[in-house]
């Protein structure tokens, strides 16, 4: 005979009352996906420079219609809330004050993968695709590349690019963003 086991998913708004609560703190490194509470890696050094590197270089390439997110929720549907290392936003004059920016919100994602590799490739892209997310990085820390994804259908993303040291990457989604590999890694 087998047994079922029963979960329990959590909405996005379940997940905010359980901040509102106090039994989630902003201290705790989690984000909702699926409707599961996951934990998130611990950030390194390494991995913060390369977030505050990544928001120095992209910062004058916002101008008027854009805003950075920096390791802050974005709503992908209603049972999945995770947090990016940066979001590439369109421009709300609130700065989303009354909402979490939703994937028409967000023109493209950045994930920095020191341990979090496999966990932001096979888990996170595939909903990012699936939420309709024009695009998404993920920067390697190990292999020193970043990958560019793009085209989004279903899951999955149909455009998939490398670039090293000495390439320069220009977002589909933000044309205007153009960075230099070499800089992202310092």
């Amino acid at each position: 005979m087998a047994i079922h086991i029963a979960r329990w998913q959590f909405t996005v708004d379940d997940y905010h009352r359980m901040r509102t609560a106090g039994i989630l703190t902003e201290d705790d490194r989690v984000e909702l996906i699926d409707g599961e509470v996951r934990r998130m890696s611990p950030v390194g050094p390494l991995h913060a420079a390369i977030v505050k590197r990544l928001n120095t270089l992209l910062m004058p390439h916002m101008g008027a219609l854009m805003l950075i997110s920096v390791q802050d929720p974005i709503q992908l549907n209603d049972v999945s809330e995770p947090e990016p290392d940066i979001a590439i936003l369109r421009y709300d004059a609130s700065y989303y004050a009354q909402h979490h920016p939703t994937p028409e919100a967000v023109l493209f994602v950045i994930e920095v993968a020191d341990t979090s590799l496999d966990y932001d490739r096979d888990e996170k892209l595939p909903r990012y695709a699936e939420a309709g997310i024009r695009e998404a990085w993920i920067v390697d820390v190990e292999a020193e590349i970043v990958v560019q994804y793009t085209q989004a259908i279903g899951r999955q993303y149909l455009t998939r690019r490398e670039y090293r040291r000495g390439d320069s990457i220009t977002s589909v989604a933000a044309p205007s963003i153009t960075l230099q590999v070499t800089h992202i890694f310092g």
